[in-house]
């Protein structure tokens, strides 16, 4: 039968070794810093990204503007390898009019299985040109959640590693201090000559 007792490395005894003090200290620091300070960390990296996304988003929505367009060339009969997905786009020319009455026309994406004569949503930059949308809300929140996702990853690894290498060095300090003492021990016990 084999009992276990719990926090043995920070009680006295004559068992207890340097390695298993600085071993035990290594535990608490690990623990402090995988579950309070890798997440701290991660949080705060989440939350700086949520306000430069936002920023971004802010800046792109003041910039681009959105216009209806008719498709009048440039789009393909049929797509067989994406027909029925509205995901895929290909581009074609696009025609409108400003309030203005001038008219404008560009290249841009439209969605797969559009049609000569059809309507788009084209999104412009300031020179006219085809721009994909702003993103949207819940990409900002995608994008914040990611980073700090990956940040509490990334600060948690060098922890895990640093305390395996700890360890690693303690178990064979440990070793060379029980070796150096049963050296000393094993003449009394055996009563050979060292």
């Amino acid at each position: 039968m084999r009992t276990r007792v719990r926090g043995w490395r920070w009680r006295r005894n004559p068992l207890r070794r340097r390695s298993d003090v600085v071993e035990a200290w290594t535990v608490l620091a690990v623990a402090l810093l995988l579950f309070l300070g890798a997440p701290l960390l991660g949080a705060a990296t989440a939350w700086w990204s949520h306000g430069q996304a936002q920023a971004v988003v802010a800046e792109q929505r003041a910039e681009r503007h959105h216009v209806r367009a008719e498709v009048v060339g440039g789009a393909p009969g049929t797509m067989p390898s994406v027909q029925g997905n509205p995901q895929h786009s290909y581009r074609a020319t696009v025609h409108w009019s400003t309030p203005d009455g001038a008219e404008w026309s560009t290249t841009a994406r439209v969605p797969a299985g559009t049609r000569h004569g059809d309507r788009v949503d084209v999104w412009l930059d300031p020179h006219g040109r085809s721009v994909p949308p702003p993103a949207g809300d819940s990409m900002v929140w995608q994008h914040s959640v990611t980073i700090g996702a990956f940040t509490t990853f990334g600060a948690a690894l060098p922890v895990l590693l640093a305390h395996c290498a700890v360890r690693r060095m303690a178990l064979w300090r440990r070793m060379a201090e029980w070796d150096r003492d049963w050296a000393l021990t094993e003449p009394h016990w055996t009563h050979r000559r060292a």
